[in-house]
C-alpha cells in the first residue's frame, strides 16, 4: 500500500508593503520576522522530518525559510533550497512534480506567495481558503485525491509554538 504524500505550504510572513522596494526585494517587516520564527518554533515542535524544503528566491519568502528553519535542527536547515519557479504562477501540477522528486524520504516544505499557495490547494482539494501571511496548510495526497489536513493562521502557530499570541 503507497503512503499518503504530505505537501506543506507557508506563505511568507508580513512583509514591507508594494512599492517600498522592487517586489524581488521586499523584505520582513518586524512583526513578519517574528511569525516566521514562530513558524519554525511550531514545525520544530510538530516533528516533522522533511524530506525537502523549497522557497522562492524573493527575500521576503527566502527570509521567511531562513528565520523559520532557525528555529529547527540542523539537518532540516541544511534542506533549503531557492527554487525560481516559486517566484511566481506555479501551479499544483508543478507542485506535485517537486513532490515527487522527494521520493518517499518525508513530506515536502514550500515556502513562497499568494495567490499560488491557495491556488495550488483549490487545484488539488476543490476547497477555497484564505491562506494568511505567515500561515501553513498541510495537504495529504493519495491516490484518491488530496484532503485539505490542517490550516493554520499564525496565531494557531503561536499557540502550538508555545508563544504569547499577540506577538504574531
Amino acid at each position: 500500500m503507497a503512503m499518503a504524500r504530505q505537501l506543506w505550504l507557508l506563505r511568507h510572513a508580513d512583509a514591507e508593503p508594494h512599492g517600498t522596494r522592487s517586489d524581488a526585494a521586499r523584505q520582513l517587516t518586524e512583526r513578519g520576522r517574528r511569525q516566521a520564527r514562530v513558524a519554525g518554533v511550531a514545525l520544530a515542535r510538530m516533528e516533522v522530518p522533511f524530506g525537502s524544503i523549497l522557497a522562492s528566491p524573493k527575500a521576503r519568502a527566502r527570509e521567511t525559510a531562513e528565520l523559520a528553519l532557525g528555529q529547527m535542527s540542523e539537518s532540516q536547515r541544511d534542506l533549503l533550497e531557492l527554487h525560481p519557479a516559486l517566484a511566481g504562477d506555479v501551479h499544483a501540477r508543478e507542485a506535485l512534480e517537486l513532490l515527487d522528486g522527494v521520493g518517499a524520504d518525508g513530506p515536502l516544505l514550500l515556502v513562497a506567495h499568494e495567490p499560488d499557495l491557495s491556488g495550488i490547494l483549490a487545484e488539488l482539494t476543490g476547497g477555497r481558503v484564505d491562506l494568511k501571511k505567515g500561515g501553513l496548510a498541510i495537504l495529504r495526497l493519495s491516490a484518491g485525491g488530496a484532503e485539505l489536513v490542517l490550516l493554520l493562521r499564525p496565531a494557531e502557530l503561536a499557540l502550538i509554538a508555545n508563544v504569547a499570541v499577540a506577538e504574531v
